[in-house]
């Protein structure tokens, strides 16, 4: 199999896999919203925030590396790890700023700074096992 092949399978194949991780949250996120997991099981947000990072990350580094019709020639680890950690602390940290906003503005709570804290803990930790899997996968080197 040549290498142009090669990169078209593992382009499909990680934007397949992307596509049903983020269906797996969807679904994921429902049934906790029906069920209340997110009150009830004290460890759920965090499970929540990892699984969106780690998709957040795979997803970016979709777009960088896997985008295209051709293979990149930086498709190295530290730059899928860097990738995967700007995107996942841009939208992360808006998500925080949002939720600040809503506790301020609409519910009037305190806001919880542990939890925002951890919340962008748990995105980050998702984003690098997302970056060290592709390595593992074979989608990037291991450099």
């Amino acid at each position: 199999m040549d290498m142009q092949q090669s990169f078209k399978e593992k382009r499909k194949k990680l934007s397949t896999r992307s596509a049903g991780m983020i269906l797996f949250i969807f679904l994921i996120n429902y049934a906790a919203m029906t069920f209340y997991w997110y009150g009830a099981i004290w460890w759920f947000d965090m499970l929540m925030h990892f699984l969106g990072g780690f998709w957040l990350g795979l997803s970016a580094i979709w777009v960088y590396f896997y985008r295209g019709k051709t293979p990149r020639q930086d498709m190295s680890f530290r730059k899928a790890l860097l990738i995967s950690l700007v995107a996942i602390a841009a939208f992360g940290v808006s998500w925080e700023f949002f939720e600040f906003g809503i506790d301020r503005l609409i519910t009037f709570a305190p806001h919880n700074w542990l939890d925002t804290t951890s919340d962008i803990f748990f995105d980050l930790a998702g984003g690098i096992v997302a970056a060290l899997l592709l390595v593992r996968k074979g989608y990037l080197t291991n450099k």
